[in-house]
């Protein structure tokens, strides 16, 4: 809660059926209320100004002015959490991720909001994704203001005053609610001779990883696609975890490869950080760098306690820079955390860690 009231939510979409679904999803919570509800992105723009919502879900497809005009709309004039309802056609999957570039908080795919079997997870996801949203909100519209101006900038030399350690053969990040924004923030920076291979689990809905690894192939110097069944692990490659499956790295003949499975089915999120991480740990023992990132909840403690136990290196990013400061926290207070680094520094810790020449 804010300020000892209720969080106040505005829900924009087209369709009345989603409408009230949504704002009895919201209204279930008491720390929740709808303050309003639009059926366009123009009546949405009208109600921001008029009611001053914390947060705001906005559907994607809407008359008169669509979901990402609006979004663009609200961070430019007055800029708060927003969390996008999104189909998962292609066209769907696409706009959620021009959002994400946009300034969306997170997402949501609208067909598990129709679903009436796994309602109350949907239900608790959506209720923990708003007040999460809505602790950031002042945090959010300055992030925005100070992120127009362009990338971030990365120091380039080695961090000061760092203990020696062996080369780092394997860099494994997970990363959850903020994640997509803050990866294009910091992949982009890594130089195409990247002397050590990546693997990534960013939570996100099935049929969102693919299309997300194009983009930031896109946007970056070295390699990134989703992960395979038996894909290599290479140096200046990055392989995010698909969604819906559990990956694993595993040694093969003296390599590395990924591993994909249904099992475990039993955790929180699937691919999980914990799983990806512990066999990362494995594998590679102290020449692992474990990174846990921006994301609600605690998925990648174990795997980063297993990274910290075995000799690897583990970073955290700080909270000032998360979007979402759960799974670094979690990790922050378990004390396995070997370094804890604002959102810019990344791509020098991997650089330096990974002894990657920096004319690169």
């Amino acid at each position: 809660m804010l300020s000892n009231r209720p969080i106040r939510v505005l829900v924009a979409d087209d369709s009345a059926f989603m409408r009230t679904a949504l704002s009895r999803m919201i209204q279930s919570d008491p720390g929740l209320t709808v303050a309003g509800m639009a059926r366009d992105g123009v009546e949405a723009l009208a109600l921001v100004d008029s009611l001053d919502p914390d947060v705001v879900t906005l559907d994607i497809e809407m008359p008169r002015m669509n979901g990402l005009e609006t979004l663009k709309r609200i961070m430019a004039e007055t800029p708060r959490p927003v969390i996008m309802i999104s189909s998962l056609t292609q066209e769907g999957v696409r706009a959620t991720l021009d959002a994400f570039e946009f300034g969306a908080f997170d997402c949501i795919p609208k067909q598990l909001s129709y679903a009436s079997l796994d309602i109350v997870k949907i239900r608790q996801r959506l209720v923990d994704q708003i007040k999460s949203a809505a602790v950031r909100r002042h945090d959010l519209a300055l992030a925005h203001h100070l992120s127009a101006t362009g990338p971030i900038d990365v120091p380039p030399a080695p961090p000061p005053g760092r203990a020696a350690q062996v080369a780092i053969k394997l860099v494994a990040i997970g990363i959850s609610t903020g994640g997509p924004k803050a990866l294009q923030q910091i992949l982009p920076q890594l130089p195409a001779a990247l002397a050590a291979g990546i693997v990534i689990v960013q939570h996100m809905p099935v049929g969102f990883t693919g299309p997300f690894a194009e983009r930031l192939h896109g946007l970056s110097r070295i390699q990134i696609r989703e992960a395979t069944q038996g894909a290599p692990i290479e140096p200046g490659v990055a392989l995010i975890a698909p969604a819906g499956w559990q990956t694993t790295v595993v040694g093969r003949g003296g390599k590395l490869a990924v591993h994909l499975a249904k099992t475990p089915a039993d955790t929180p999120h699937i691919p999980s950080v914990d799983v990806m991480m512990g066999s990362v740990a494995e594998a590679c023992g102290p020449r692992a760098m474990g990174i846990i990132m921006t994301g609600m909840g605690s998925d990648g403690l174990h795997g980063m306690e297993a990274i910290f136990d075995s000799g690897g290196l583990t970073v955290g990013q700080d909270e000032a820079s998360c979007a979402v400061y759960g799974m670094p926290r979690a990790c922050a207070e378990a004390g396995v955390l070997k370094l804890v680094t604002p959102l810019q520094r990344i791509p020098s810790e991997i650089v330096w860690a990974t002894r990657t020449p920096m004319r690169n």
